[in-house]
């Protein structure tokens, strides 16, 4: 029997089916879609999901299927235009464009590899939530109503989410009073391969017009969207996302927009698509009611300035999929379920604030210039969550990770008889937590030894230890730890360890504790408020 259903099959859900699958936990996933939506609609994947891809084991072929987004060419008014490079050559991975159904297509066949696929055409009914599991009613395509009832449901079926409505969650906000306009089309303007165009027209007192070309894979295929006029009907409609339910602008409304606004000549051709489209600002007042959830557009909906929708959605999903997982194997207690919206809701009002800000301000001078990686999520921590601790006899290094920060990378890790370095993140990629502990000298060896068989003794496979030594160290074989030397010095940096130091790597590749001096008793302490035990 699957013991969760998830409701909506767009990039969000099926992450989160895909997630539970590798957790070890079956799932239906349903979507009132008979088939899914052909238009470009999300496109950037952030270096953070590009992570995540990674861990998951699917991000080589979202990179094949995509283009590498290589900057910005901005006009404003009648100024010289300017190329903004996107330089993230010191991250693992770049920004990413690809169309969301190849996304959404790569993402099927991996959850087809666990052997679930979706249900399509079909749609929650009712949903009734109680102590022991929730009973829902599903309407099937050939018009059967299937009574059935699971442990979970998470509902990760957009800003419309059946699941939110069905659970009474308020989901306060407001839209913009502008409505938009966006097509998929062959543009040709002098732009290199990877290169989007922003040209805008500033209004006092008003918002720009604007102009946007976001690059497809496709050589000379770009979407395009600018704002829409009154008398185009844009912003008569109502609600968030897509206005499927009429005909979208014309090739000749999308080119007027550009001629009015770009201020050198460009030829739009071949309009694959269009649409007009809404966008509000809005999130849900919780995102947990018992045994139900909601993650991506169903638990916030934003601007899409910086490509952040999406991507967000997805990262949701992958904080509750380890969580929700253990809790349906009887591996931690209920309570671990409280920490998904304590950590993501934060992450969402977050994402709100800045797009909002960013669409607000858009093309104006002056105002604080945005952190090199602030639409990477790379910055996205859990400091002030619940799961972050630590243990530290005395300060620590400005520079190194804190609990609830992402783990930083490393690269050149050697280990011994393996003919070639290993990246930290092939080590981390695993459904378990993973304690790295710095080994400084090499009478550590049979302590660590120790500790770890302790450790497997309390809590079995949920945890695995690595051993990270210094350069210099002899110490290759340590009976149950992997050994690992940091060849390259990049852990050393990256982490900064003093002797005796150890960091907990939660499951979705987050710091969830840290000792400095660690103990496997400390580790333990913190585990069993996680875990169940053996």
């Amino acid at each position: 029997m699957a013991e969760v259903l998830v409701v909506g099959a767009g990039p969000v859900g099926l992450t989160m089916a895909a997630e539970l699958a590798r957790h070890g936990v079956r799932s239906r996933i349903i979507d009132k879609l008979a088939a899914p939506l052909p238009w470009c609609r999300a496109i950037g994947v952030t270096p953070r999901t590009l992570e995540v891809f990674d861990t998951m084991g699917i991000a080589r072929r979202v990179i094949d299927a995509g283009l590498w987004l290589e900057g910005l060419r901005l006009m404003v008014d009648d100024h010289p235009p300017l190329d903004i490079a996107i330089d993230l050559s010191d991250l693992p991975y770049g920004e990413l464009g690809i169309r969301q159904s190849e996304t959404e297509r790569i993402l099927t066949e991996h959850l087809a590899s666990f052997g679930v696929a979706i249900e399509r055409g079909t749609a929650l009914a009712t949903l009734t939530p109680a102590d022991d599991g929730v009973s829902v009613v599903l309407g099937h395509p050939d018009g059967r109503q299937e009574a059935a009832r699971f442990f979970h449901v998470v509902g990760c079926d957009g800003a419309h989410s059946a699941v939110r409505h069905a659970l009474g969650i308020a989901f306060e906000g407001e839209a913009f009073e502008m409505g938009f306009m966006l097509g998929e089309v062959t543009l040709d303007a002098g732009l290199p391969r990877g290169v989007a165009l922003r040209a805008m027209k500033l209004r006092e007192n008003d918002a720009p017009d604007m102009f946007i070309a976001i690059p497809l894979p496709e050589p000379g295929r770009y979407r395009v969207s600018s704002l829409a006029s009154v008398e185009m009907g844009g912003p008569a409609a109502s609600g968030h996302g897509l206005q499927t339910d009429r005909p979208g602008p014309s090739l000749g409304e999308l080119q007027a927009v550009a001629d009015r606004v770009v201020p050198t000549p460009v030829a739009l051709s071949d309009l694959s698509w269009s649409s007009f489209f809404r966008i509000s600002m809005r999130l849900a007042e919780r995102y947990r009611e018992g045994r139900v959830f909601l993650a991506g557009d169903a638990a916030h909906v934003h601007p899409p300035t910086g490509g952040q929708g999406m991507n967000t959605g997805i990262q949701d999903a992958f904080n509750l999929a380890w969580k929700l997982a253990r809790v349906v194997r009887g591996r931690a207690p209920v309570s671990l379920l409280d920490t998904y919206e304590a950590e993501r809701r934060p992450v969402g009002a977050d994402v709100i604030a800045r797009t909002v800000a960013a669409s607000t301000n858009l093309g104006r001078p002056g105002g604080e210039k945005p952190h090199r990686l602030a639409d990477t999520q790379l910055l996205v921590s859990y400091r002030d969550g619940p799961l972050a601790a630590e243990t530290l006899a005395e300060g620590i290094a400005e520079g190194a990770p804190r609990a609830g920060d992402r783990a930083p990378p490393a690269e050149g890790l050697v280990r011994a008889h393996v003919g070639f370095p290993v990246r930290l993140a092939d080590v981390l990629r695993g459904p378990e937590f993973v304690l790295l502990a710095w080994l400084s000298d090499d009478t550590e060896a049979a302590g660590l030894q120790e500790s770890a068989a302790r450790l497997r003794a309390a809590f079995g496979r949920e945890v695995r230890c690595v051993a990270i030594a210094e350069a210099a160290i002899g110490t290759t074989d340590i009976p149950g730890v992997a050994v690992y030397r940091d060849a390259a010095g990049q852990f050393a940096t990256a982490y900064e360890p003093t002797r005796g130091t150890a960091v907990l790597v939660r499951p979705d590749g987050y710091i969830g504790w840290q000792g400095r001096p660690w103990s496997a008793e400390a580790v333990a302490d913190y585990l069993s408020g996680l875990l169940t035990g053996r």
